[in-house]
């Protein structure tokens, strides 16, 4: 056996200070929409009322009052790529806490994380760093004795993660993959090991292993292993072709009846503390549940829930927690006979676009990205203190851009086309969308009618009573069956005064009658476009991955821009009062005086690499600036020769606002955040209430 060991003590010292928690984070705070996806769940063992949850975009969010509201609480990774599938408290000194992670992206990247101080300073143990973790196992019997499951093998540790040592072979060609590991109460030296195949056990700390798949279907994904800590022989595990249990450790499977096909695939199981013959499968049709030690097993949840964690209360195990896909935290006092969703404090969406309203400046309009039916539209009628869904017609459509027309109607720009919401009581209707140039003399016709207030709905006055009106955008159109049949991705709505604007996947598509026809085609023969700006003084910016287009007749025609070769990738382009234009670009922001001829790469206190945008706030006159992995939002008051950054959010903040006087920023994973104290001159509340155009932003 070798250890695995690095060389470079620079990289331990770098990592040592890497991952640390931001207290300054109470400078913003999460609003919502509340809820997401959840990876893990943890409790303390000396207060089960605290505990910590772990999301894929390495943050630690934490409770205190058992599960009931939470907390963005930590940072993990240099990006927002870390999976935290494992958290563990160490039972004999609380204080210290291990967190796994792996990358979404890069299969080298990942760690072992450990704080000492409860979670307020973490650093990454060296000897392991670089491993995509898929699991990690504290011994019952030891608490400096850790095991991990690695994509390159099975590595352990006797002195609490300051050494680790491979126990698996190297290059074993199926001991390989791990997913999954449990380490026996009694002896810590007998380990099992799930891989993406088969499962594996030793029985002498690693020296030698051998293959316990006997009884099991072959290729076998081994998702979670448990060992029955008052009978030990009792092994429960998990994989893609059902649940397995074996009484004899491992010797024999036998593969667990009574799961519908549609909820074989368990992710996780999790036994009673205190009745042992109680079983929870967490499966992605479901919560299934046994008091037989699995000989019968009934569903205890809706079934289009996908379980990736159960947490179960030690001290009273009829409260149970579920770490969801997409419907956060769902909590029970019963056992699961009744569950109601406990993400207060939780967020963890993609927000695709945001809207205030023109009218009313405490509602807020917010798009979801990747949350199918408990995504899409949500809206707020108190400045985000409590949401609610809107997506009838969506068909779990992602929302990647949000606009209001002067009528008040929203606009949404989906994965499959635009669609439109006059009615929260009609729904959402697809408008047409036809390939090809708009005809020169297009027929207008009649707008669709605005969007009524949650008031209006409920008014019980006579007029309210009145037979409502035919709706006035054709449905039953050919043009609409055809559209909706291929309709794009809509990345970017602009509406303006003289017409609206779509920047697709298939050309830029263009409305003049509001909304009700859109016509598509290639700019100078490209389709591709990821974001369209219209600004003050007329001018209209369109933006693909490689090219960048300019128009100063409101589309009619349009002038290719150049930049420097050595930009790789855009992000966005915005031309400022003073006529300059500002690039955002995988290598920086980029300034040009002279209509995009030269560009000067800024920074003066911006990130060297990877700005989305720079953008003007008239509300507070400052330029506003974001790029990929800054938690906070960059400022600068003397026309981007200096900027500073606001305080640390905690999370990613894709794009920011002016809202009432504070920042209002889309996070890259967590919602919606809003800034705690005013930055801004002067309030962006009077503009909104004179019926000035309201700010919106995208996701780019």
């Amino acid at each position: 056996m070798r250890k695995t060991v690095l060389s470079v003590v620079n990289l331990f010292l770098c990592l040592a200070v890497l991952f640390s928690v931001g207290s300054h984070a109470s400078d913003w705070r999460l609003i919502g929409p509340e809820g997401g996806d959840v990876r893990s769940l943890a409790y303390d063992p000396g207060d089960p009322n605290h505990i910590l949850l772990g999301t894929s975009a390495g943050q630690l969010f934490v409770s205190q009052d058992g599960g009931n509201s939470w907390t963005l609480f930590a940072h993990l990774g240099a990006g927002d790529d870390y999976v935290l599938d494992h958290i563990i408290f160490d039972p004999t000194h609380t204080a210290t806490i291990y967190v796994a992670g792996w990358s979404l992206y890069d299969k080298e990247e990942g760690d072992v994380l450990r704080s000492d101080d409860g979670g307020h300073t973490w650093r990454a143990l060296p000897a392991v760093h670089g491993k995509s973790v898929r699991a990690l196992a504290m011994a019952p019997s030891d608490h400096n004795t850790l095991v991990i499951g690695a994509l390159d093998g099975v590595f352990r540790s006797r002195d609490g993660g300051a050494t680790w040592t491979r126990i698996s072979p190297e290059n074993h060609a199926e001991i390989k993959n791990i997913e999954s590991v449990a380490i026996d109460p009694v002896n810590p030296d007998v380990i099992y090991a799930g891989t993406f195949h088969l499962p594996w056990k030793t029985e002498d700390g690693g020296q030698s292993w051998h293959s316990i798949q006997e009884g099991m279907l072959l290729d076998s994904d081994v998702f979670s292993i448990i060992i029955d800590p008052s009978r030990p022989t009792t092994v429960f595990l998990s994989a893609c072709s059902g649940i397995y249990k074996s009484v004899n450790a491992g010797t024999l499977f036998s593969r667990i009846r009574g799961i519908p096909h549609s909820a074989i695939r368990t992710r996780v199981l999790k036994q009673d503390p205190k009745r042992p013959a109680i079983v929870y499968a967490g499966t992605t049709g479901g919560l299934w549940k046994t008091f037989d030690g699995g000989n019968t097993w009934e569903l205890y949840s809706a079934p289009d829930v996908i379980v990736n964690d159960i947490l179960i209360d030690p001290r009273r195990p009829e409260r149970v927690l579920l770490a969801t896909d997409r419907g956060g935290v769902l909590a029970s006092d019963d056992g699961f006979d009744h569950y109601i969703s406990s993400n207060r404090g939780f967020s963890h969406r993609v927000i695709g676009g945001v809207v205030i309203d023109r009218k009313d400046p405490n509602r807020v309009y917010v798009g979801v990205v990747n949350d199918k039916d408990r995504g899409g539209f949500f809206l707020s009628d108190d400045g985000g203190q409590s949401w609610r869904q809107s997506n009838k017609g969506l068909e779990e459509r992602d929302i990647l851009s949000l606009q209001q027309a002067d009528s008040g109607m929203i606009f949404a720009g989906t994965n499959h086309g635009i669609f439109y919401l006059s009615s929260l009581k009609v729904g959402w209707l697809p408008a047409a969308m036809i390939y090809g140039k708009r005809p020169p003399e297009n027929e207008k016709g009649p707008a669709p009618a605005p969007i009524r207030s949650r008031a209006a709905h409920s008014s019980t006055t006579a007029s309210s009573k009145r037979k409502p009106v035919a709706h006035a955008v054709p449905q039953a159109s050919l043009e609409v069956a055809i559209a909706t049949a291929k309709a794009p991705r809509v990345r970017s709505l602009e509406i303006t005064d003289k017409a609206w604007y779509a920047a697709t996947d298939q050309g830029l598509f263009t409305s003049v009658d509001q909304g009700r026809k859109w016509y598509g085609e290639p700019v100078e023969g490209e389709s591709d476009f990821i974001v369209v700006n219209h600004f003050a003084d007329g001018s209209l910016t369109l933006v693909s991955p490689k090219h960048i287009f300019l128009s100063k007749d409101e589309g009619e025609s349009w002038t290719e821009v150049s930049y420097p070769q050595y930009v790789t990738g855009l992000y966005n382009l915005t031309v400022v009062p003073d006529g300059s234009l500002w690039l955002g670009t995988r290598e920086g922001a980029l300034h040009s005086t002279d209509g995009g001829k030269t560009w000067q790469h800024l920074l003066g206190g911006l990130p060297p690499r990877n700005v989305f945008a720079v953008r003007y706030d008239a509300a507070s006159q400052r330029l506003l600036a974001t790029a990929l992995y800054a938690h906070g939002v960059f400022e600068s008051k003397d026309g981007g020769r200096s900027w500073r950054s606001t305080p640390d959010a905690g999370v990613s903040i894709r794009s920011a606002m002016n809202y009432q006087g504070r920042l209002l920023g889309a996070s890259a994973y967590n919602g919606l955040l809003l800034e705690q104290s005013s930055t801004a001159v002067e309030s962006a509340s009077d503009s909104a209430h004179a019926g000035e155009r309201t700010p919106s932003a995208s996701q780019q």
